[in-house]
């Protein structure tokens, strides 16, 4: 039976598809290579940095070990100290309107007393890894695909919020897409992380003989246990998915002198942006309550940076949960970890301005983050194979909205679309709030 015009179209569509598949399949294979090829000195970045925890904003040592290894790869635009003096960008690849810039982002600050218990040295290697290995298998193709390589150091995830400093420096304009991936205890193409505000609440009495003549003294620690008790009333009345938690960092300095001065600081969260004005507010009064029942002066001291929740991109997070079963991955279905988990991080903010994904992966442990067990288990020799299978996953991830401008274009479409959801929602929520005031 003869084809017709329509038929043999079809056929030619069919087979470019094809060829397309084929191509992108045999570059995926490669870039696994090019990771697998360069483990040694991935392994060796990432001891590195493990083996010298350095707190926010004071990663001197590992941004230094991060930018030799850049500045030593061939290609590789290496800008040192890139609006941030610990952090750092290297870019590899076509300039012009036209092309796609792909962003990995490195983290590499420690936690204070335990060092890498969050393993933020992992976060640096499977960055570092996933842009060496794309790089390597664009760089023959280079010329006909108008694509940008980006690496963005980025300190102080742990406290201050680097990545919110770096957005406002505009260092992820630019970018289409960017990726990064976390540790964990499992795989995870997403778990929830909430928005966080950290506050310091300082309140100011007047000391005084505890004993001979206490009512000449006005007790800051009175204040700052009405504080605690306060928030601990107001539970009742909060979400079941908010959460409040805190310290008290000073309490006095003997128990014959009246407090004249004492401090704590919480960590504010709601599930999201939209609901963390609302929870300051009610906390807010619960500080100042107590400065009032006390005679005591208070000033309420809010980080300068907030972080957002994860906005998230369904067709990304389906992408690299294919790529990642593909190579292996067994991902948590388990209904309790992918609800309740309710972490914070910068990347929230970063996913408010540019679409991308933050999986979570297991490093060959069940150690929980942020514990003595975890740092021991970021920096042992059984993490690498789980590290560098997510860094092969995140870039055939990249390669998929590279090789296809329609999946891009999808990326970006899905991007807009839950940005205006959540502005009208963040609109509407400081709109009802007004009302009721």
């Amino acid at each position: 039976m003869a084809l017709g015009r329509g038929d043999t179209v079809k056929l030619m569509m069919t087979a470019k598809m094809a060829d397309k598949a084929e191509l992108l399949l045999e570059l995926k294979q490669r870039v696994s290579q090019c990771i697998e090829e360069a483990k040694a000195k991935l392994h060796t970045l990432s001891k590195d940095i493990w083996s010298c925890p350095e707190l926010a904003y004071e990663e001197s040592r590992s941004h230094d070990t991060l930018v030799a290894f850049f500045s030593q790869e061939e290609g590789w635009n290496v800008d040192s100290h890139f609006k941030l003096h610990t952090a750092f960008r290297a870019t590899w690849g076509a300039g012009g309107s036209d092309r796609v810039n792909v962003g990995f982002l490195c983290e590499y600050d420690a936690l204070p007393g335990i060092g890498h218990a969050c393993g933020h040295n992992l976060i640096a290697e499977v960055g570092a890894a996933a842009a060496l290995g794309l790089k390597a298998v664009l760089e023959d193709a280079h010329g006909k695909l108008p694509v940008q390589v980006t690496v963005l150091g980025t300190p102080a995830e742990e406290d201050g919020g680097g990545k919110i400093d770096m957005l406002r420096e505009g260092a992820f304009e630019g970018l289409d897409v960017v990726f990064m991936a976390h540790p964990s205890k499992e795989d995870a193409t997403y778990l929830p992380c909430v928005a966080e505000h950290d506050v310091t609440i300082k309140y100011h009495g007047k000391a005084s003989h505890a004993s001979a003549y206490p009512w000449e003294g006005i007790n800051a620690l009175d204040a700052a246990v009405l504080c605690y008790n306060n928030l601990s009333v107001l539970r009742q009345q909060m979400k079941p998915d908010w959460r409040v938690h805190g310290i008290i960092k000073h309490g006095g300095v003997k128990p014959n002198i009246i407090p004249a001065y004492t401090e704590l600081e919480y960590y504010l969260r709601t599930p999201s942006r939209a609901e963390l004005h609302v929870l300051k507010a009610k906390a807010e009064l619960c500080f100042r309550s107590a400065a009032v029942a006390t005679g005591c002066e208070i000033k309420v001291e809010f980080a300068r940076n907030k972080y957002d929740n994860m906005l998230r991109n369904a067709v990304l997070e389906e992408l690299y949960e294919t790529n990642g079963k593909a190579l292996g991955m067994d991902f948590t279905t388990d209904e309790d970890v992918l609800k309740n988990e309710s972490g914070s991080t910068d990347f929230g903010n970063v996913t408010f301005a540019v679409p991308g994904i933050h999986p979570y992966f297991y490093i060959g442990s069940n150690a929980l983050n942020h514990t003595e067990e975890y740092t021991v288990a970021a920096g042992d020799d059984r993490a690498q194979f789980f590290t560098l299978r997510t860094a092969k996953a995140l870039a055939m991830t990249a390669l998929d909205v590279l090789l296809n401008p329609e999946l891009l274009q999808k990326v970006k479409q899905e991007f807009t679309e839950a940005k205006l959801k959540e502005d009208r929602t963040l609109t509407g929520e400081h709109t009802e709030l007004s009302d009721k005031h």
